[in-house]
């Protein structure tokens, strides 16, 4: 009954400075002029050091709690005070631009300040919580004060979603992705998206901040009741606000879908050549686009959201981007426009090679997209279980880009199928040379070059102005698969021919010739490419067929040989000066099988 009574005069006195100091005429004369929000402050400022003289005759009448519930009820009308007359200013505001375009209505103001206030009154009074009961006074307090954040946020941010209309916004969304082949119907403006998805995320970013700091501050206390930190804990993630932000991020992950799905195929409907790239403006620009939606989605913080955006953009790079891709490259009679009389058409070229660029640069930002998601959501998502379904997710980046790859190399080798036929009539020109050589013969040669330079200059036409228009990387790759052409066909024309000792060093110059030649055109290694060649050449040179052995099995040091014994023989029987009987009795089988068996041999002592 003493309790009562004491709790209801401390209430009346309140109320009774509340009417005394606002009817004061200094008062009146100090708020003149303020606005009603700020007025409501600086009445509670004036008030608040005669509640606390009241708090404070509690503990001495070992009312603790009673005297911790009347002044965190008090906390609570003060905040919600101040957020109703935010709030009503708003809905005022909302009223009186009806039918106008007016400045927007900055509900995140709104938000913040009803954040920060709770924080503020849990701060600023953490003293007189702890007086009255210690930590759990403080745990109370935050419980308490969060009922004010479901209450004003969740209406906040129900106020907001009615402003922008996004229930029926998502809902012409949806509409107009199932009516996609209806003429004359368009989806909402991308820009008027884009502005409400930053405000979105706005409004759940200040939720997750202010929820992780408030979370942060319980978990921190180290003297509360056991039961009361995951009572704090749940409020803040099963309340009402909580049930709110899920909702407007439903509808998030509708909008940012859609943005990301309009902008892509607008950056692809105005795809066109950029001075001085060697990609079209849509690569950067789709990337661009995915990037940011995959960033913004990672800022909700949300793991559902996350995973919602990053599935819709790998099926975006898989289905409508990758085929603007392959357009270009599928155009029938692409190839025979490359070289018109003979002469390389350098509009086609670039044509061509800027729509492999375009493959190639995608597949390596496909990666580079990968990567930086994955560290963003490392520094984001803690719970081993929503990382591995951010990297069960991204993995499907890599298989999108694999599929570039390999567009790419088809791409790669139906140029080349354009490029070869040009150089083919030159190498066909080499089976009418001969290699039987005479010491003349041999240094005639060396001044008048049979075939080589021909064959370099037929490169050189047909391929080496392709250089400035292609990426590094797709370059190499054309120069490659043409050295793979060349060393192809030379093997079987070489296989056909018959040798001097003179021959045979003919061939080692000839083959020196083009690797030197190759190894400028590429970055890339390419003697491996002439290997089998070289090693023809190396067999052609020799004084005898025993020499071979000299070179072979254990005696072949760091060279790996690409001939197998049979195509060894056979090169050895081209030399017109080698006898078969010699050639017969060689024993590379045996020697290739006694090296294996002292490799494994070796093998096994090692392990042991």
């Amino acid at each position: 009954m003493f309790r009562r009574s004491f709790n209801l005069m401390l209430n009346t006195r309140i109320q009774l400075l509340l009417t005394r100091e606002t009817s004061s005429s200094p008062l009146r004369s100090s708020l003149k002029g303020l606005s009603g929000v700020n007025w409501q402050m600086q009445l509670i400022s004036v008030i608040i050091p005669t509640v606390l003289q009241f708090i404070r005759l509690y503990p001495p009448l070992a009312l603790e709690e009673e005297g911790l519930q009347v002044y965190v009820a008090y906390l609570k009308k003060v905040i919600a005070m101040r957020s109703r007359l935010e709030y009503e200013q708003l809905v005022e505001m909302m009223s009186d631009q009806q039918g106008s375009s007016q400045n927007q209505l900055n509900f995140v103001s709104c938000l913040t300040n009803l954040f920060k206030d709770i924080v503020l009154a849990i701060e600023e009074n953490d003293e007189t919580l702890r007086s009255l009961c210690g930590e759990d006074g403080i745990v109370y307090a935050i419980c308490e004060l969060q009922e004010e954040c479901d209450s004003r946020g969740s209406t906040i941010i129900k106020k907001y979603m009615e402003y922008r209309k996004l229930a029926k916004v998502t809902s012409e969304i949806n509409s107009y992705k199932s009516d996609l082949l209806s003429v004359g119907i368009e989806g909402p403006d991308p820009r008027d998206i884009e502005v409400y998805l930053e405000e979105i995320l706005s409004l759940t970013q200040l939720g997750e901040d202010y929820t992780g700091y408030m979370i942060s501050k319980i978990r921190g206390l180290s003297s509360v009741d056991p039961e009361l930190g995951p009572r704090a804990t749940k409020a803040f993630r099963s309340g009402n606000f909580s049930k709110v932000v899920q909702d407007i991020t439903g509808y998030y992950v509708i909008l940012e879908g859609y943005f990301m799905v309009e902008n892509v195929r607008k950056a692809i409907k105005i795809d066109e050549l950029v001075f001085d790239s060697l990609t079209t403006s849509m690569v950067d620009d789709v990337f661009y686009v995915l990037q940011s939606c995959c960033r913004r989605s990672i800022s909700t913080s949300n793991i559902n959201s996350v995973i919602a955006v990053l599935s819709s953009a790998v099926s975006l790079l898989g289905g409508e981007f990758n085929e603007a891709l392959q357009q270009k490259v599928r155009e029938p009679n692409l190839g025979a426009k490359l070289f018109t009389g003979g002469v390389a058409v350098q509009k086609t070229g670039t044509e061509i090679a800027t729509a492999l660029n375009n493959m190639d640069v995608s597949g390596e930002y496909a990666l580079k997209l990968r990567h930086e998601i994955e560290e963003q959501c490392a520094e984001v998502f803690s719970a081993p279980a929503d990382r591995e379904r951010v990297k069960s997710c991204l993995s499907e980046l890599n298989e999108t880009s694999n599929g570039f790859k390999k567009a790419l190399n088809v791409g790669l080798e139906q140029l080349v199928a354009t490029v070869t036929p040009r150089i083919r009539p030159v190498l066909d020109t080499v089976a009418t040379i001969s290699y039987e050589l005479s010491e003349s013969e041999y240094a005639d040669n060396e001044v008048n070059d049979p075939w080589v330079q021909r064959l370099l200059h037929a490169v050189e036409t047909n391929v080496a102005w392709l250089q400035p228009l292609m990426t590094a990387n797709n370059y190499d790759s054309l120069v490659h698969l043409v050295i793979d052409f060349v060393v192809k066909r030379l093997e079987v024309i070489m296989m056909q021919k018959r040798f001097s000792q003179l021959g045979g060093l003919q061939l080692d110059r000839d083959i020196r010739a083009l690797v030197s030649y190759f190894s400028n055109m590429t970055q890339r290694t390419v003697r491996d490419k002439f290997a089998r060649l070289t090693q023809m050449a190396t067999i052609l040179n020799l004084e005898k067929v025993s020499e071979i052995l000299d070179f072979w099995g254990e005696n072949s040091g760091p060279m790996t040989w690409r001939l197998t014994p049979a195509e060894v023989r056979r090169v050895l029987s081209l030399r017109v000066d080698f006898k078969s009987e010699a050639i017969s009795a060689l024993k590379l089988e045996d020697i290739v099988r006694l090296a294996l068996f002292e490799d494994h041999r070796l093998r096994n002592v090692l392990r042991i």
